[in-house]
């Protein structure tokens, strides 16, 4: 047994960390967090000094059984997990549950996976940080609080299964803020002069008037003044210019970089950045500093001579913005600089690639331009026309990197200008004013809003990719797909001694990949703004990130800082939860002209939905549900109604009826069980019989077999994964290697043996009679499934080992019970009258 027993977090950098010790070390893995709050009740002692109560995990008790029993037979356990405050945490709580000894634990930690590292933090080790332990606990417990008493207040008053976080609540704000900006715009036109002209030489260039022109008549007046009209240059500046590269990246930066070059989510980007590190190929991927370390800027420097040459080397030392940034910690860059790529699945290598370019730009020389700026004037009026140009002179760190722009209004680079002199005369080809209008704010992308989040000081390193991801399986914010709407616009153009009008279109406000706030998040954003504005300010969630870091550096108690903040948080709460009036987003749109009964638009138990009457009525209200185009805030009266109208009947159809209807996700026309979406944009109420035909034959068309396999029709179809087949109910993906529109009957065969292996691969138990198997699942999981009951096995669990009666256990504990009958509507109410008493009785106590 080996006299040293190294804990990480993961199995991953456990393999690599193992290489670089020797055969006295032994190296596991905790998995990550090995104790936690528990699921089902608050687990903090809010009466008393707000200690928390952590368990071990169901899925964590064989590891913690397994680091047990490592750590007996060790005679020095050394906890090597992250060096953030989670990692800490994680240390902290080997340390307690593992019951280690003082005498014979040791806490290191290390920036980056290299050998040097490694042997450098053993020689190098230290006690348990509690400052950073203590920060931990502080966030964790905090946000306990606020996720464990919002969240039923939410079910009362807004919808049931719903929830509310600190941080993610504030980033709803955001968007849906953002979202009413948009919608409340007012685009303001206005007409921008562009002109091109020649010199003497026949070279043409761009040039244009600095302001716009307020009205059309202004416009047209401006071009009619340059009728015959001769310009010359007037004024001609050359001006040296520099351009210095961007600090090395932060968690943050890489993030915003990885989505504007690489087109990762902040979840990807984050996955793929834990690999690498854990690969040792880069630092730790959890920072906020832009500092780079002696060695490294060394290491830098040694590649940019190899590389590029002297001339292109310049060492220099970044100093960060950000609150609260740790500075002792490094930037994020490769480990070793002189590995320009590495060997990695091609998108883990692409992320390195784009760290690799930072860092080595960031130690580069700047690069050299020269801006040459003309006036132009015409002798017919005093306006005066601008161009400018930028040349390259040396490249300096653009030979290797250039950041990206979250800027959606700028252009492209301006090229070179010909040679030209002052009172040159100049040939102008033509003069275009062209109508522009002001546009609304920009959605937020991740990248943006992790910007934002990070300029307001809210949330850490570690919190924006988990933020993201959570408001997003909330259903508060959904990646949108906004199409965009035609408009019209007016161009004027002098040329040849003409001026004429043209009307052309564009296609404004389209949006792809965009954070949009769904009918539920604005709902429930409205309802904590109003009851909860203080846990809803930027500068309240700013100043409580700003406590955890004087927690960290020890100048602040924790529990102090829980009791205060408790003190007045907990009242709140419960006066919201007794006297706040329900909030459904509940907008009145007008009267049903054949009842006279109210017709209003809200949040209802399946989404948003439009109702005609209300449940005080005698009769029970009508509903609708809106189609996923329509929204709470801008349905019209006329859209409502029609809504009404529908599910209508078309005909008849092979003895089935013929219907369109709108559903969950858009409009369709229904046959018997079979589907039909409509075309995106179309009007359901404008589908007649011959229209919902022809989408039935095409899809009949579509779904008609291909080809035959084992007596088994195989079709094929485009999803929202792509391209695939169908065959004895699989679903085989077809990839680009395949020609989908011409598959060969060799290709259809490949394709379904090919499945059927894999399938094959995956089973590692299958108990037919019981209709049970085991199978092997994504990140070296597994699941036991039974029918459609699948439960996903931890990592811990051998699957190989799983018996049979033990398969049986976990599924029956995963099946839904049965209800029991319901009983009668009287007994209902007596129920709820009892159990809102109990309620009372309890919060008195």
């Amino acid at each position: 047994m080996a006299k040293n027993l190294v804990i990480v977090e993961s199995p991953a950098k456990a393999k690599t960390i193992e290489k670089f010790l020797g055969k006295d070390y032994k190296v596991a893995s905790s998995f990550g967090h090995i104790a936690d709050l528990p699921t089902k009740e608050l687990g903090v002692d809010t009466e008393g000094d707000f200690s928390p109560k952590y368990i071990v995990s169901k899925d964590k008790k064989d590891v913690v059984r397994k680091l047990k029993g490592l750590a007996k037979d060790a005679e020095t356990v050394w906890l090597a997990s992250d060096e953030d405050r989670e990692g800490e945490a994680i240390a902290w709580h080997l340390a307690e549950e593992l019951k280690l000894k003082d005498d014979r634990t040791k806490r290191i930690v290390f920036h980056e996976i290299t050998k040097s590292a490694i042997l450098n933090a053993i020689e190098n080790p230290r006690g348990i940080n509690y400052n950073l332990v203590n920060a931990q606990q502080a966030r964790r417990v905090l946000d306990r609080l606020v996720g464990y008493e919002l969240s039923p207040v939410l079910w009362r008053k807004v919808k049931g299964g719903l929830s509310a976080g600190r941080v993610q609540s504030v980033s709803v704000r955001l968007i849906v803020e953002r979202e009413r900006e948009i919608e409340d715009f007012t685009p303001e036109a206005s007409y921008r002069i562009d002109a091109e002209f020649a010199n003497a030489e026949g070279k043409t260039f761009r040039a244009k008037l600095p302001k716009n022109f307020d009205t059309k008549e202004e416009a047209e007046a401006f071009l009619k003044d340059n009728l015959g009209a001769d310009f010359k240059v007037v004024d001609l500046t050359k001006k040296p210019a520099k351009k210095s590269p961007a600090p090395p990246f932060t968690t943050s930066t890489l993030q915003q970089e990885a989505s504007r070059k690489l087109y990762f989510s902040v979840s990807k980007t984050m996955t793929l950045a834990q690999r690498l590190y854990e690969a040792g190929h880069i630092t730790y991927m959890r920072t906020d500093s832009v500092n780079l370390s002696d060695d490294a800027r060394k290491g830098a420097h040694r590649e940019i001579l190899k590389a590029y040459g002297e001339e292109y080397a310049k060492s220099r030392q970044f100093k960060g913005k950000t609150k609260g940034a740790q500075e002792a910690h490094e930037a994020i860059r490769p480990t070793n600089f002189a590995s320009h790529s590495v060997r990695a699945d091609r998108d883990e290598q692409r992320l390195y690639e784009l760290i690799w370019k930072r860092a080595i730009a960031s130690q580069m020389s700047e690069a050299q331009l020269e801006r040459t700026n003309v006036k132009i004037e015409a002798n017919k009026h005093d306006k005066v026309f601008t161009a400018n140009g930028e040349v390259l002179k040396f490249e300096g760190f653009l030979k290797v990197y250039l950041e990206g722009s979250d800027d959606e209004d700028s252009e492209e680079q301006n090229g070179m200008l010909p040679d030209m002199k002052v009172n040159e005369q100049l040939q102008n080809i033509f003069i275009n004013a062209t109508e522009r209008f002001t546009r609304p704010p920009y959605r937020y992308t991740e990248a943006s809003l992790v910007k934002k989040l990070e300029e307001l000081g809210i949330g850490r390193p570690s919190t924006y990719a988990p933020t993201i991801s959570t408001i997003q399986n909330r259903n508060y914010i959904e990646k949108g797909s906004v199409d965009g709407t035609e408009r019209e616009y007016t161009q004027f153009t002098l040329e040849n001694g003409k001026v004429s009008e043209k009307k052309l279109t564009e296609t404004v406000g389209s949006d792809k990949g965009k954070l949009v706030p769904t009918a539920v998040g604005k709902v429930v954003n409205d309802f904590l703004v109003n009851h909860f504005s203080n846990i809803l300010d930027y500068n309240f969630t700013a100043k409580v990130e700003q406590s955890f870091d004087d927690i960290a550096e020890g100048n602040e108690e924790w529990t102090k800082m829980m009791k205060d903040f408790y003190t007045d948080f907990h009242p709140h709460v419960q006066d919201v939860a007794k006297n706040a009036d329900r909030e459904v987003g509940e907008r009145i749109l007008g009267e049903d002209p054949e009842t006279g009964k109210p017709v209003s638009v809200r949040l209802g138990k399946f989404g948003p939905m439009v109702q005609i009457g209300s449940v005080e009525d005698d009769e029970k209200p009508k509903f609708a549900s809106l189609s996923p185009d329509q929204t709470l805030d801008t349905i019209t009266y006329e859209e409502a109604m029609d809504l009404f109208q529908l599910p209508k009947e078309l005909g008849e159809y092979k003895g089935e009826k013929v219907e369109v209807n709108n559903g969950r996700y858009g409009p369709y026309v229904r046959f018997g069980k079979k589907y039909v979406s409509l075309e995106k944009g179309e009007d359901p109420m404008s589908v007649d019989f011959d229209r919902a035909m022809e989408l039935i034959k095409e899809k009949e068309k579509a779904d008609a077999p291909i080809y035959e396999y084992e007596d088994k029709p195989v079709q094929k179809g485009v999803g929202r994964f792509g391209p695939y087949l169908k065959w004895n109910g699989i679903f085989i993906n077809v990839n680009k290697k395949y020609d989908f529109d011409n598959l060969s009957d060799e290709d259809i065969v490949e394709l379904i043996e090919d499945k059927k292996r894999k399938e094959r691969e995956k089973i590692i138990h299958h108990w037919e009679d019981e209709g049970i198997r085991v199978e092997k699942a994504r990140w070296g999981r597994s699941n036991v499934i039974k029918g459609k009951t699948k439960v996903e096995l931890p990592k811990t669990v051998d699957a190989t080992k799983i018996t049979l009666e033990e398969a049986k256990d976990i599924i029956a504990k995963k099946a839904p019970k049965k209800k029991a009958a319901k009983k009668t509507t009287k007994k209902k109410t007596a129920a709820k009258k009892t159990t809102k008493k109990t309620t009372k009785k309890t919060s008195k106590k």
